[in-house]
């Protein structure tokens, strides 16, 4: 296992796909489930991804990756753009020579 991803309500999968990431989004509110966690399945993770939703409408996005001094913060509304862009940044640190630098239009 690579990453496991985690909604505040207990919700959680372990290396999730594009299209379960997109189901864990979709099921957030703003009352009780307002949060996913999407990190390696480790002990102190160096690098971490969160969608949080937003008070006036949307969702905040955090990538944060301390190896590559990557830290991003963004509001977001399409989950689909939220979704693949995760997607794309967390199978770029799970290959050796893959991208150091931020490359999403994120």
């Amino acid at each position: 296992m690579y990453y496991r991803a985690k909604s505040e309500s207990g919700d959680h999968i372990d290396d999730p796909s594009e299209d379960a990431l997109l189901m864990l989004i979709e099921d957030l509110d703003d009352s009780d489930n307002t949060f996913v966690v999407i990190q390696p399945d480790d002990d102190d993770p160096a690098r971490f991804t969160s969608v949080a939703v937003l008070d006036e409408g949307g969702y905040e996005v955090v990538r944060r990756d301390t190896t590559r001094r990557e830290h991003d913060v963004i509001a977001e509304t399409s989950i689909d753009r939220i979704t693949r862009d995760l997607t794309i940044w967390m199978a770029a640190r799970d290959f050796p020579g893959g991208p150091t630098q931020h490359t999403s239009n994120f």
